[in-house]
């Protein structure tokens, strides 16, 4: 048993050292939008051949990573409906603040939210140097209810958005 951790492991530092140093990289961030202000989050990434070895072996979680990182950083409630080695959906509770304007009209403002904080953690990671992760998703899209389309393009940093539905 101990003989095959050790081939692992030496297996593992062969395919690090000759991997391209790449790491997580956000290709598209769609938000979808409730009336009542809940969001659907879907997120397309690239993983290492590193970071798909670690799921594969259960020493990462992406699911709890995601859930826990979201949390702390928009102080909302979240739940991860999945997440895998390219994907992950997730639904934030009261994401938007939804303002009746009276009438039949009602605003919805997102929150401001970066992923920098994100980057900046894996820097600070024994293995930040070795690898280049890019947080800033290549396509970030919230939808309204109405199908009104805030769409931004290699932003780490999502600015807040109003949208006032009749």
């Amino acid at each position: 048993m101990k003989r095959s951790y050790l081939i692992i492991g030496a297996i593992l530092i062969v395919l690090l050292a000759v991997m391209p140093a790449q790491a997580f990289t956000a290709k598209t961030l769609t938000i979808t939008l409730s009336g009542n202000g809940d969001a659907q989050a879907d997120m397309q990434y690239d993983l290492s051949f590193m970071e798909q070895a670690a799921i594969f072996l259960h020493a990462a979680n992406p699911s709890a990573t995601l859930q826990s990182a979201l949390s702390a950083n928009l102080g909302r409630q979240v739940t991860v409906n999945s997440a895998d080695m390219s994907s992950a959906n997730v639904l934030i509770s009261s994401f938007a603040t939804v303002t009746s304007q009276g009438g039949n009209s009602t605003t919805l403002t997102t929150p401001s939210f970066s992923f920098a904080n994100a980057q900046n953690e894996v820097k600070n990671e024994w293995y930040g140097s070795l690898i280049s992760a890019d947080f800033a998703p290549q396509t970030t899209t919230i939808t309204f209810p109405d199908g009104y389309q805030a769409t931004y393009y290699n932003q780490i940093s999502i600015p807040s958005v109003s949208h006032t539905i009749q």
